[in-house]
């Protein structure tokens, strides 16, 4: 007999044209919306920060080519990890992709953990603020130099806001608020109160997948070794020839099995390792999703 489908759910792709299926890593957003998209015959758009990219697979955890050809999935394999690819190049390529299935009578299902692609879908983003040559490098100068809380704490003074809901160990959002208040004088906190989204101008539910933070952290672990099993060591041997974006360098895998593959440890400490940063960036996911208060969680899948 199979499993009853969530009733919450079936309500919310009733009476929506566009329903989020998210929750943090090893919840069952993929399996879920594959059921889903197959039950009410929608189309799913992937809302994850490493499924963007062509040469990472295993890793990524990327629905496999069963899955793919069941249902049409879209913002897969998008991008290159050479290449710069942010919220922003996001939010474009996801806002076409959805107004193209919803022009065709379909609904859209968008899968994935990645909250800051959740919220430039949902909210949008201000408008790219021009950054004067240098700016930039020479932030990234003084991470080298005086260390990136030096830079965090300076954040605090300028943009308390911002460096509320940015990780201290982000040098990524935390270079680019401050290279904004240097280049405009204003706080990226205010100028993000101007951005627009789809929240509003188009029927959207979101539902949230909740599971206790142990069950989470024993399937995340599980999916970990099968990655190690398929080739992830493998896959992040074969991009060690290409020159990786930041953003592409430090997703969790790939410094983990960087450092094995450089004999810096054994191939037990990088598993320990992904599995030990998973742990953390589930954390990291669940306290960004509880702050929404538009997420409606489902318990039981």
């Amino acid at each position: 007999m199979s499993e009853p489908f969530p009733a919450l759910l079936q309500r919310s792709l009733d009476n929506n044209n566009i329903c989020f299926i998210t929750g943090p890593t090893a919840a069952g957003k993929s399996a879920l919306a594959l059921s889903a998209a197959r039950r009410i015959g929608a189309e799913i758009i992937s809302c994850d920060a490493m499924q963007v990219y062509r040469e990472i697979n295993i890793c990524s955890d990327k629905p496999t080519a069963a899955m793919r050809a069941a249902v049409p999935h879209h913002l897969l394999d998008v991008a290159s990890v050479e290449e710069d690819f942010n919220a922003a190049k996001y939010r474009a390529l996801a806002v076409t992709a959805i107004g193209d299935v919803l022009s065709r009578g379909r609904k859209a299902i968008v899968c994935g953990g990645s909250g800051m692609y959740m919220m430039a879908i949902l909210d949008g983003l201000f408008d790219n603020i021009e950054v004067p040559a240098g700016l930039r490098e020479s932030l990234l100068a003084r991470i080298e130099r005086e260390g990136l809380m030096t830079l965090y704490n300076e954040l605090k003074v300028v943009d308390p806001q911002a460096a509320a809901k940015i990780n201290p160990n982000d040098p990524v959002r935390i270079v680019r608020a401050l290279e904004v208040f240097q280049a405009v004088g204003k706080p990226i906190s205010a100028l993000q109160q101007t951005r627009e989204g789809l929240w509003g101008k188009e029927t959207i539910a979101l539902v949230g997948i909740e599971r206790p933070r142990e069950e989470l952290y024993i399937r995340a672990e599980q999916r970990i070794d099968e990655m190690f099993e398929h080739g992830l060591v493998e896959e992040v041997r074969g991009l060690l020839g290409l020159r990786l974006t930041p953003n592409a360098a430090r997703l969790i895998g790939i410094p983990e099995a960087k450092g094995f593959i450089n004999g810096e440890y054994d191939l037990e400490r990088a598993k320990y390792l992904m599995k030990l940063n998973t742990r953390h960036y589930i954390k990291r996911q669940m306290t960004w999703f509880r702050k929404d208060a538009r997420i409606q969680w489902i318990t039981q899948i």
